[in-house]
């Protein structure tokens, strides 16, 4: 997908050396584990939002990296705490960091990545901005409570998940484009709508993903979510329609049955029906644009239809 012109790779190696630099900055021990965390990258998404919201070309400033780099430190933090909490072995097919070195090493690796996010943002000098990454990250903490309040649950509500996704994941996408948006001027409130809308999109076709996806392309086994008792979309829309799996007990699920589970699952439709409400998601999102120049609306708008390529 190419979007953002030259700039955008400048600004991207830019947001990977700024990274790389700071995890080697807090002893041996600490630094492999950081740098292995930001290594393991991803799509590195909400860092383009950054850039992309903040215009097309975007400004390529110290203040502009630094918010991209911030955004993206606080997602991989909640990633490694997310691995202490679940006890999760794997992500993206890698060892998680409490797999590798245990509970204690791998919540303060998570700790590290965070406080350097917001050294970041506080180093640009930007009190805005580090009230938008505050409230984000005060989300964050409240959607992971929500997700252990809700483990094993047999009677989540979609309206409940719908708000759980925006919390957990897609307050930071909302971070993302508020940040770009608060450095290249812009309208913050529409973009940030934009942001909340792709990511909770995105976390609804994750967890498509969670019951249909091969583990090599996920980095987890099928069926993941069940096992930690974690209800989501897919399950929940298939327990209004099978009488079986609205009876089915989590907590008594075996491992080697859960892609049984899936199978039984995808049987049902509801796999179509969540993926059917996140491309709902992204047309409102591209809707909710506010007026922007041809080409930074077209850019925003190939990343909105990028989230949905991903799981087509």
């Amino acid at each position: 997908m190419e979007v953002g012109g030259d700039a955008i790779p400048r600004l991207m190696e830019r947001l990977e050396q700024r990274m790389r630099s700071l995890a080697q900055e807090n002893g041996p021990l600490l630094a492999r584990y950081a740098g292995d965390t930001i290594a393991a990258g991803g799509k590195r998404l909400r860092p383009l939002l950054v850039c992309l919201s903040a215009g097309v070309p975007p400004p390529e400033t110290e203040a502009l990296v630094r918010a991209a780099v911030a955004v993206e430190l606080v997602h991989a933090a909640t990633l490694v705490h997310d691995d202490v909490l679940d006890g999760s072995s794997l992500r993206r097919g890698r060892p998680t960091v409490v797999a590798a070195a245990g509970r204690l090493l791998a919540t303060a690796t998570g700790d590290l990545l965070f406080s350097r996010a917001f050294a970041e943002l506080a180093g640009a000098g930007s009190a805005d901005a580090v009230r938008v990454l505050s409230r984000a990250s005060s989300e964050l903490a409240e959607g992971e409570l929500m997700q252990r309040a809700d483990a094993y649950a047999p009677g989540v509500s979609v309206e409940r998940y719908l708000e759980r996704c925006r919390l957990k994941t897609a307050v930071l996408f909302r971070a993302a484009c508020s940040l770009g948006a608060l450095e290249g001027g812009a309208e913050l409130t529409s973009l940030g709508t934009f942001g909340e809308q792709i990511g909770v999109a995105f976390q609804i076709l994750d967890d498509v993903l969670d019951v249909s996806g091969p583990p090599e392309r996920t980095g987890k086994p099928v069926g993941t979510d069940l096992l930690d008792g974690t209800v989501t979309l897919p399950l929940i829309l298939a327990r209004q329609r099978d009488s079986d799996l609205a009876a089915l007990d989590l907590r008594r699920l075996p491992p080697a049955e859960a892609a049984a589970v899936c199978q039984r699952i995808t049987a049902t439709g509801a796999l179509d029906l969540a993926r059917k409400r996140a491309f709902e998601l992204v047309t409102a999102a591209k809707g909710s644009l506010p007026e922007l120049p041809p080409r930074q609306r077209t850019a925003l708008e190939l990343v909105a239809d990028g989230v949905v390529e991903r799981y087509s």
